[in-house]
Parts: C-alpha cells; structure tokens; sequence
C-alpha cells in the first residue's frame, strides 16, 4: 500500500509539474506581447541608501502596548479554555486544490518566471467577497519548520463589509502535513474591549504577516496609530455560535459565522509624526543575529518621495517571546534602514547567502495604476551597489511576477519562498529567483 501511495503521489506531482509548466509556458507568451514601452515600465530603483541619522530613523520607531492580562483572563473565562493550533488543525473543513484542477483564470495570478513548483487554489465560495492578504509558515514560527508536529501555512484574508467600522480579517490555518492534500479552517482576528467583555474585528487588511515563536504579528492599514497587532497562537478562543455578527451575542460568542477568534494581546503604535512609516508589508530574516523582523512601506508610483525599508531586532528574552526587542520605555527602534526608488512594494524579503558580506533584499511590486493592480507585478533583487529585476519574454519584460503583488515568506527548512496572489497559494525555491536574477 505504501509503495502504491508513493506512486499515486509521484504521478500528482508529475501532473502538476506538467500544468504548472504549461500555465508558465502560456503566460510567457502573453509576456512576449508585451511592448518595450511596457517593459520598462518599472522603472530601475536603483542603490539602496543607508538611513543613518536618528533624524532619518525617528520616524520608524514603534511604541509597544500592551493588552492588559486582565482583559485577556476575563475573555478566556467567558469563552471557555484556549485551544492551540492542534485542535485548529484537527477541525479543518475546507481543502485547498491542487493547481492541475484550479481554473485557467485563477492560475493567471501565477508569475510567469521564475514559475511556481507548487501551487494550490482556495475555495470560490469561502473566499467570495474576501481579499487575500499576507502568507507566513511554520518555517518563521520554529527553524525546524514544525510547530509541534504540524507543518503549517498560515493565509491572512480581509473583507469590507461596509459597516463604519471598515471591515474584518481572517487568518485561514491550512494543515501542511500532506502536500498533495491541503485543508484547512479559518479563525477571525479581534481585538479585546470594554475590559475584556467584548471584542471587536480588526478592521484592517493585512498586507504583512509573521509568525515567529508563539507570536503572529499582523500589520495594520491606515486610520489609526496602530501599525502592528500582535496574537498568541495559544490563545485561540472557540466561537460558540455561527452567527454572522462578531463579538458577545445573545446565547454566547460569534465571529462573523468563524468557528474560532483570536484576540490581539498587544499592538505597536508609529510616532506622532508626519512622515510616520506604516509597515505595509513584513517578513523574518533568520540570517541576522538576532532574528530580525523586516518591513517595508507602500508608496504609489505616483508619490514623491523614496520608500524606506528597515529592520527591527526580534527579542531573545524569554519572558519576551516572540516580540521586537523593545527598550524599558517600550520604544522598538530600526537596526537598519534604507530609502530605495521602488514604488508599490507589495512584499519585502531580506537574505544573506553563506560567505556573503551583505544581505539582498527581494521586492515584490505591483505593476502600477491608482490601485497598483494593473497588469503584472515585477520581482526585483536590490543592494547599496544596484537592483536587478526578474525578465522574461523576448522582448526582456520586466513584468513577471504575480499580479498584484503579494507578501513574500522564507521557508529556511525547505528553501522555498510562499506567497498569494488572487486566489492561488504559490511556492518556489528561493534558488530559481536567485537564477533568474544572475
């Protein structure tokens, strides 16, 4: 029987091999149609340049808060006993397909090169009406790519639901123990009020998103202070009813029809400042000691100044698991900085390979428009030395990312890097970007 599976599973892999390559064989034709006009279009950022002054860094310090204990224990003591990801995991109710049975549409969302090695589409009806948002994995929760004996993909989604309070998000827990069988089940993101009688959705899509630890730092969109909201992975509470309201209902708990809700424990707050930095998007750099949480801003194509990138230290308190190294007065402050000329970052990775002196930074960028979802996105490598973008087609486009372009999340254990665009979840080995930009 086993000898039998093993077969099964290498005539999927096979086939899906065989569609993602024809997917990327068609698209790189589309790409071939594509005029010089276009495929300069993205312009070169050129050098990143340091940001050293505590002028140039003030405005990306971040202030911690935290959600008092006491509202967390009330919460928990209304809602019953937390449950870990185990019992998440163990309660999933929707499967994810394998990129061989997802539409010729949805498969678009794919980059033309370097192509997706795996690739899987989400289902139509539990994401209608929602827009994808940030990928993390097990892979930043625990260098050995496990937590506990799950390895794990975790999909952040939101949804403008048209009430004054702008909206909700989700983070969909997908079980990645099976490769050729994905399921998985969502929880809603909230943030504990009124002392921790009630909570609220987060209003905010979630562009950026970290699992590191016990921790899932989640960024926050604009209309407020807060940049970054921080969740215990062991402190997911069960919904008690499917009602599609959220928060304390007649008869118990509800979280927009969700069959669980995590409360935020802390969040971080931009300076009082004008020129505040909002990390739009996030990810983990394991190569820096210590860990170091990466981000970068979103600036249109049409704004008027650089975009800053940056990097926080990860504490190695272990009173402070999982958080940014903050200082007695709470204050989290960039160990790194640069301007870069790219515009519409949708997702940011920093790596340093072996026996390198410097770390590459990786830039996923929407194609452009006001709503930075026009067309293609595009995949660039940068350094304070030159940038270098992904091409493709004969006429050398620079369009070959997916469209838009979404968070970018390093898997150390396996090399690969996971991201989402429309409905397709996507991976690829951070080796094939790498030769794509050589």
């Amino acid at each position: 029987m086993k000898h039998r599976g093993r077969h099964r599973r290498r005539r999927r892999g096979k086939a899906l091999r065989a569609a993602l390559a024809g997917a990327a064989l068609a698209l790189t034709g589309a790409a071939t149609m594509i005029s010089a006009s276009q495929a300069t279009v993205a312009d070169d950022p050129g050098t990143l340049n340091p940001l050293t002054s505590a002028a140039e860094t003030a405005d990306l310090r971040l202030t911690e808060h935290h959600v008092p204990r006491p509202w967390l224990d009330r919460l928990s003591t209304a809602m019953g006993e937390p449950v870990g990801v185990g019992a998440v995991l163990g309660s999933a109710d929707h499967t994810l397909r394998d990129a061989a049975d997802c539409t010729t549409g949805e498969r678009e969302a794919l980059p033309v090169s370097p192509a997706a090695t795996r690739a899987y589409c989400w289902e139509e009806a539990d994401t209608e009406g929602w827009s994808p948002g940030a990928v993390t994995t097990s892979g930043d929760a625990d260098d050995d790519g496990r937590w506990g004996a799950h390895r794990v993909i975790l999909s952040a989604w939101s949804r403008d639901d048209g009430t004054p309070e702008g909206g909700l998000a989700r983070v969909s827990f997908v079980d990645a123990d099976d490769p050729d069988h994905l399921t998985y089940t969502s929880a809603l993101l909230a943030v504990p009020v009124d002392g921790g009688l009630d909570y609220r959705g987060l209003a905010s899509p979630v562009s950026g998103m970290v699992w590191y630890q016990d921790k899932l730092l989640v960024t926050a969109g604009t209309g407020g202070r807060d940049a970054l909201f921080v969740y215990d992975v062991d402190l997911i509470q069960r919904t008690t009813t499917d009602a599609l309201a959220v928060g304390r209902v007649p008869g118990g708990w509800a979280a927009a029809g969700h069959p669980y809700v995590l409360p935020a424990v802390a969040s971080y707050r931009l300076p009082d400042s004008s020129g505040a930095a909002r990390p739009g998007a996030i990810s983990l750099d394991r190569g820096t000691v210590p860990d170091s949480l990466v981000a970068s801003e979103r600036v249109p194509a049409d704004g008027d100044r650089p975009t800053r990138l940056w990097r926080y230290d990860l504490s190695t308190d272990p009173a402070r698991t999982g958080l940014p190294d903050a200082d007695s007065a709470g204050h989290v402050d960039p160990v790194e900085a640069y301007e870069t000329g790219a515009a519409e970052v949708g997702g940011v990775l920093s790596y340093r390979p072996a026996g390198a002196a410097r770390a590459d930074w990786y830039l996923g960028r929407a194609a452009g428009g006001d709503d930075g979802t026009d067309g293609r996105g595009t995949l660039w490598r940068q350094d304070t030395e030159g940038a270098r973008a992904v091409e493709c087609g004969a006429d050398g486009s620079q369009r070959c990312w997916s469209g838009p372009a979404g968070s970018l999340s390093y898997w150390a254990e396996t090399g690969e890097v996971w991201s989402q665009s429309g409905r397709m979840l996507f991976a690829l080995p951070l080796r094939s970007i790498e030769d794509a930009l050589d």
